[in-house]
């Protein structure tokens, strides 16, 4: 189970108003009475709440018995406020568009005002999740203890821009699409949509020593193809796929009032306790964006994942030895 947050009617970076907003999330473990043992665990592209258990429970870094941890989902993830579940007039393809920023405003204000916390243990996440977590800790770095992004960035990079517009490309072209006002779902587009991101979210190594048969158990690449990335994708609203998109794209913690566009000065002012953590083979967040964003950081070290797994190294527990990788980093992090 889950709950429901209203947000009310919040003006969002675009100048939209989200009328009606709502955030969903889940909680694992009790607020201590002095409420000071609560982490943030954002959502990533495509995933909901449930998807990030894997990193949660007894014996693992993020341990209920001990700490209180709150999973806020995303908005456009078909749980929150989202394209798929938004009435007319901001329905489907009307959806407004929504920063990471706004997303960060609205979890505080639940961290905030729903549970009356001040300070967070730790604030974590995979891939956006990570973007999430950077905006945490640069637009509330007195509150946020410590950090840890795992194959993410703190902006999107241009490359990263151009790979997504290829994505987008790939399930817009179904003439199902109707520019986003679709009467069923543009399976077709949704399926390329998953061919496309096939070669990214994999490294050249894992397809070359057929890990997706030899780990991941299928029968074959083609069915690898079909079943994990047609499947994935066709499981997805395609109008909420685009929404956390455009987030995606437009992710930069500097595009905001409190930095103005000054992404070193965004980065300085995280004063967290820090591990970046890479995927030393991901395609679209190389490690030399983190080896950069650290070397703004005041309080940030260096970790990448020793991985061939590319950008799957550090999420959903594909990979038990990575997993275990990712665990023991938030071990370190939380015993400093």
């Amino acid at each position: 189970m889950f709950e429901i947050a209203e947000m009310g009617d919040v003006v969002l970076q675009s100048g939209a108003t989200l009328r009606g907003a709502r955030l969903s999330y889940k909680t694992h473990g009790s607020l201590n009475a002095a409420r000071d043992n609560a982490i943030v665990y954002p959502t990533w592209y495509g995933g909901q709440h449930t998807d990030n258990e894997w990193l949660i429970g007894a014996g693992l870094a993020l341990d209920p018995a001990r700490y209180f941890i709150i999973v806020p989902d995303m908005l456009g993830n078909g749980l929150s406020s989202s394209p798929s579940n938004t009435l007319p007039p901001y329905n489907q393809a009307r959806f407004p568009h929504v920063t990471a920023y706004d997303n960060v405003k609205l979890q505080h204000r639940l961290v905030t005002e729903t549970f009356g916390i001040e300070t967070l243990e730790l604030v974590t996440g995979w891939s956006m999740g990570a973007l999430q977590a950077y905006h945490w800790g640069s637009m509330y770095p007195s509150m946020v203890k410590r950090m840890l992004p795992s194959c993410g960035s703190a902006r999107c990079s241009p490359h990263n821009f151009v790979f997504l517009e290829g994505v987008k490309a790939a399930l817009t072209a179904d003439a199902e699409w109707k520019e986003g006002f679709y009467d069923k779902p543009p399976a077709r587009g949704l399926r390329a949509m998953g061919r496309v991101y096939a070669g990214w979210g994999f490294s050249q190594a894992f397809y070359r020593e057929e890990l997706e048969i030899k780990e991941l158990g299928y029968s074959s690449l083609e069915d690898f193809l079909v079943t994990f990335w047609e499947g994935g994708f066709l499981q997805t609203d395609a109008n909420d796929l685009l929404a956390m998109l455009w987030t995606w794209q437009h992710g930069d913690i500097s595009a905001n009032p409190l930095y103005k566009g000054d992404f070193d000065l965004a980065l300085s002012s995280i004063t967290a306790k820090t591990i970046v953590m890479p995927g030393q083979t991901d395609l679209y967040f190389p490690p030399e964006d983190s080896q950069y964003e650290v070397s703004k950081m005041r309080n940030a070290e260096y970790r990448p994942i020793p991985s061939i797994w590319g950008h799957q190294a550090g999420g959903a527990g594909l990979n038990p030895v990575d997993a275990r990788f990712v665990n023991a980093a938030l071990v370190d992090l939380l015993e400093r």
